[in-house]
């Protein structure tokens, strides 16, 4: 799975801002992701931003006191009239796939008969798909995913396990976890984090099955919706604890599902299911994509293939619990003998 987080694609706007010509006007962005790549370059060219209607309509944003000149704040309608004469315009959107967005956009522009210069440009595009656009920044092969839409992806999320607390909600705090009356408030009165778009594959939470009428009772309350809800039966959250079996559980889930993505808020435990599963886990806390037997970094390299060198045996006795040991052993020991 390619992964493209929010600092990374900030990353190489700045990289690729570089590359492209000097003399462009205004960045016009395609909703809604299109608009986040066209905010970033706008801002850091210092040069007009407009969305599609806006556009169209003859209208850019207003700036602040930084740019001095024809968007200028201090005339309260300098912005109705910027577009008024010929411009240079670069129409930007995140991604390019079937292309069938930006033709849209490129038809309603050229029905409009402006008077300006518009190319176009994108991101990112899949192969084949470059001749698409004017200007790209990078080939992605898919599958592929964005921090920026990931848990609005329709055909993405029913194929995804994703964990619950730290991912859905947040965590419960130590005072809230004390597997009783504190514990099921914090289950009926923690707000989501966001709420998903579409259907997700498979919730995958260590929550006790004794909890599962609370926790569908809160999916149902916020609209989240799933096609299972996994749970650990044990009769108590020390003897949960006890086991350490969190990671591997979720491991055997997302093997035995078929998903194509796992998300995880904890990076050891995304660690640990990445390496048992054999499979790349999305960690949220370090909003990057955890491969089987990597070294997670604070931020992810913007350039090259997202790789690193197997996981040294301090930092493993570190990051995975004794028990998963053995197995992520067994499982190496196994592709050995197979080769």
């Amino acid at each position: 799975m390619n992964f493209r987080s929010i600092a990374q694609l900030s990353d190489q706007l700045v990289q690729w801002s570089r590359k492209l010509p000097r003399d462009i006007d205004v960045v016009v962005g395609v909703p809604r992701s299109g608009l986040l790549v066209a905010n970033i370059l706008a801002t850091f060219r210092n040069i007009a931003l407009a969305d599609v209607d806006g556009f169209i309509e003859g209208r850019c944003y207003r700036t602040g006191h930084v740019k001095e000149g024809a968007l200028n704040a201090t005339d309260g309608e300098a912005h109705l009239g910027f577009l008024s004469t010929p411009r240079r315009v670069l129409v930007v959107d995140d991604t390019v796939s079937t292309g069938a967005s930006l033709r849209r956009v490129r038809e309603r522009i050229e029905a409009a008969g402006l008077p300006h210069t518009v190319e176009y440009a994108t991101v990112y595009a899949l192969p084949g798909k470059e001749e698409m656009v004017d200007y790209h920044c990078e080939v992605l092969n898919a599958p592929r995913a964005f921090e920026w839409n990931l848990f609005h992806h329709r055909s993405l999320l029913p194929q995804m396990c994703l964990d619950m607390d730290g991912v859905l909600c947040a965590n419960p705090s130590s005072r809230e976890d004390d597997d009783g009356a504190a514990y099921l408030r914090f289950l009926d009165e923690t707000p989501p984090f966001m709420v998903p778009s579409a259907e997700i594959g498979w919730i995958v939470t260590s929550r006790l099955e004794r909890y599962r009428a609370e926790t569908e009772a809160w999916l149902t309350k916020h609209g989240v919706r799933y096609r299972e809800l996994i749970m650990l039966d044990y009769p108590t959250a020390d003897a949960r604890k006890a086991m350490k079996i969190n990671g591997a559980n979720k491991a055997d889930v997302y093997r035995r599902t078929g998903a194509v993505l796992f998300v995880e808020s904890d990076v050891r435990q995304a660690v640990e299911i990445a390496t048992l599963a054999r499979k790349d886990v999305l960690c949220i806390d370090t909003m990057q994509m955890i491969r089987p037997g990597m070294v997670p970094t604070a931020r992810p390299l913007m350039f090259g293939d997202n790789s690193a060198p197997n996981l040294p045996r301090r930092i493993a006795r570190k990051m995975i619990p004794r028990n998963a040991r053995s197995q992520i052993l067994g499982l190496v020991r196994g592709n050995n003998n197979h080769r």
